[in-house]
């Protein structure tokens, strides 16, 4: 896109001005900021496929070696002699241990497995910054143990708070101090958010947002670049470029006004319009982004009050039972131990895994670490609907062994399909094996976190439901609207991280 750095800025202070009329709000607004920036690929700094090649060239060029390796083998791991517990030698970063669950949810109700277990709060953190009157995101290639690919696109800052106060006795982290208030940046998302339900025992990371002066220039890393968030998104929809940490971060954006100045609806033929009108907003205008704003805004009328769904998660979570109690690996049943992993007796769910990784630009260039390895890709998918004119997304109330308040709100299907029969596969399921109905809104493969997850790829998709679907809400389901998505959002332990990473792949334009 060849536009100088003046004319950028005029369109982004055209564009603004109409949205204020359109949206209904006055001033400035963080929230609209985020859209501009989900709207536009315009980077003078590093186009998409710029940023595509590099990663690309890191990938074969870096030197980044992972090989598996005996349980027994690992440098600085040991089993622990009383519990068998898999612990570090320093009492950091994580162990793995035993978790035994009775519940009254499912078609297993007692079961006990290993678990990770990791009660530190690690920083997931981005430092944007306007450039032009565009916020762009300073976000990191790095590498994971666990990545198919090596490097992929991750925050900032992407730290456990071992790797932060440095018990590894390795580097120190770059731009920690934006986030740690040690160095003034304004705070736009500030939040804790929980992780995988079914693999980790109640692990919560910091996600954070801040925004630097735009009269603050800081120096970039090696591994660091300048995107829009637009860029993100288009970069979402390719298999696993953008990991796991950033798709949590940004799924946490909310891109309508924070206060509106009339309550009269948005016009979609007036915001298609503008959008239509700008020279810094890629074409074409699909009908579903705009409906996507429409879905966001607070003047939109959802199906159900936010109050009614409250009253909905109450209901459900009185019924739960859910009695868990860390106990020692070695309590575990039916998950024995060779020399290699640790697996179920029935090769189901996952297993762990002992793997040694060489590298020349971590803050430890060679270290020894257990990982969760998953045997088949699973399946992440939401199905939505337009439902009295607003688009709504079917959300599942979902259990899981490690979450930290009984159910949290996942996706239509959040499940890895070899793990079940066929007379008892998940609800919805065969939706997104045959899309019958539907049309495809997002589909690509997205990496779980490389750091914990050895090379685990499941498929996302974002299915659009015809009007032929029921709007049944099925015990544990219920319809919400992407506003009350992202106002849940901003609460710890309501939205689990595989309905957050899904959010993260709907594109704005």
């Amino acid at each position: 896109m060849n536009i100088d750095a003046d004319t950028a800025k005029n369109a982004i202070d055209r564009l603004y001005d109409e949205l204020r009329q359109i949206l209904h709000f006055s001033g400035e607004s963080k929230n609209v900021d985020f859209y501009l920036s989900a709207l536009i690929k315009y980077n003078p700094f590093n186009g998409t496929e710029e940023i595509e090649g590099w990663l690309r060239s890191l990938n074969s060029q870096q030197y980044f070696s992972v090989q598996q390796i005996p349980l027994r083998e690992l440098r600085q791991w040991s089993f622990h002699p009383t519990t068998g517990n898999l612990e570090h030698a320093s009492g950091g970063f994580f162990s793995i241990r035993g978790l035994k669950v009775r519940t009254n949810i499912g078609s297993v109700t007692e079961w006990s497995q290993p678990i990770i277990y990791q009660p530190d709060i690690g920083i997931l953190g981005i430092i944007t910054k306007k450039f032009h009157g565009i916020l762009y995101f300073l976000i990191q290639a790095k590498a994971e143990p666990g990545n198919l690919n090596n490097y992929q696109l991750s925050p900032t800052v992407q730290a456990t708070r071992s790797n932060y106060t440095r018990l590894h006795g390795g580097k120190s982290t770059l731009y920690l101090e934006h986030f740690l208030g040690d160095q003034p940046a304004h705070v736009l998302i500030d939040q804790l958010q929980s992780e995988q339900g079914a693999r980790f025992f109640c692990k919560r990371n910091r996600n954070m947002i801040v925004r630097l002066r735009d009269d603050e220039n800081i120096e970039l890393g090696p591994y660091h670049r300048w995107v829009t968030l637009g860029q993100l998104h288009t970069l979402l929809q390719k298999n696993n470029v953008v990991n796991m940490d950033t798709r949590s971060v940004i799924s946490e954006i909310n891109f309508a006004p924070e206060r509106v100045s009339s309550l009269e609806p948005v016009r979609a033929s007036a915001l298609r319009a503008a959008l239509e009108a700008s020279p810094l907003v890629q074409k074409p205008i699909f009908d579903l982004a705009v409906s996507l704003m429409i879905s966001l805004h607070p003047n939109t009328t959802p199906l159900h009050t936010t109050e009614e769904l409250l009253q909905k998660i109450t209901r459900e979570k009185c019924k739960i039972i859910l009695e868990r109690q860390l106990i020692p690996l070695n309590e575990v049943t039916h998950w024995p131990q060779t020399a290699n992993e640790i697996f179920h007796e029935k090769k189901k769910y996952f297993s762990i895994i002992g793997v040694q990784i060489q590298a020349h630009d971590r803050e430890v260039t060679s270290w020894d670490q257990p990982i969760v390895k998953q045997h088949h890709a699973g399946i992440i998918g939401f199905i939505a609907k337009e439902i009295n004119g607003v688009i709504h997304f079917l959300v599942q109330l979902k259990m899981e062994s490690g979450v930290m308040d009984l159910l949290e709100m996942a996706p239509t299907v959040q499940c890895i399909t070899d793990n079940y029969t066929p007379d008892d596969m998940p609800l919805y399921t065969q939706k997104f094996l045959n899309h019958e109905g539907c049309a495809i809104i997002a589909d690509s493969y997205q990496s779980e976190e490389g750091g914990r997850f050895f090379q685990e790829s499941n498929h996302n998709i974002v299915l659009l439901a015809d009007q032929i679907f029921s709007e049944a809400e099925p015990p544990f389901f219920m319809w919400m609207s992407l506003k009350q998505l992202k106002e849940f959002i901003q609460f710890s332990n309501f939205i689990n991280v595989e309905a957050r990473s899904l959010l993260a792949c709907l594109k704005m334009i």
